[in-house]
């Protein structure tokens, strides 16, 4: 592969098509936190572009040493993802329902640092398998391609959280329950593409 037109077109594509899930996990932590200030849209979009910029690379290094050992744990994948996933939208509902008993929501603090690199986790880990498609790229080549979806994964993500901020205003802790429903979903769907795939 060159450095032509053809490489940004395709390492810009695979940024959008990586970035689905972390942009639908961006608005559930949006939705659970209304008031979220940009700094930390900016904080969850960096933590996902990250993600997905260094798991690509991941399987990137593992297709050139360990080839045998990445395509054992690579049926791993979708049950991570759903076990993550379904831990942290579970913690969101129980929260979001605690908090309409309650009816206090002055105390909430929002996404933490260790639940963002869960869900960064969980929404990248499929992209290692990305590691295959770029074999054949020299490891510049690779690294351009993982900062292109970081890139594209930052834009997305920040987009996300603007919506989910819109939507969080109107729908106060209900939309903590819907977040975390959103979470689950999203771990049924990359459990279930991953198996059947």
């Amino acid at each position: 592969m060159a450095w032509n037109l053809m490489f940004f077109c395709n390492s810009f594509l695979l940024g959008v098509g990586l970035t689905m899930d972390a942009f639908s996990v961006s608005v559930a932590n949006a939705l659970r936190e209304p008031h979220m200030k940009k700094r930390k849209m900016c904080r969850i979009a960096g933590v996902f572009a990250a993600f997905q910029a260094l798991m690509p690379l991941l399987g990137w290094i593992c297709v050139h040493t360990i080839v045998q050992y990445f395509a054992a744990f690579e049926k791993w994948t979708p049950w991570i993802a759903l076990c993550l996933l379904l831990w942290i939208g579970g913690g969101m509902i129980r929260e979001g329902a605690k908090r309409d008993c309650a009816q206090d929501s002055s105390t909430f603090t929002g996404v933490g640092i260790a639940s963002l690199c869960l869900q960064g986790i969980a929404t990248s880990i499929d992209a290692l398998s990305v590691g295959f498609t770029i074999a054949e790229y020299r490891f510049p080549m690779a690294l351009a391609a993982a900062l292109i979806i970081a890139a594209v994964t930052f834009v997305v993500c920040f987009c996300g959280c603007l919506l989910g901020k819109k939507f969080g205003e109107k729908l106060s802790d209900k939309a903590r329950i819907f977040g975390g429903v959103i979470l689950i979903l999203i771990g049924i769907e990359i459990f279930v593409t991953g198996i059947l795939g």
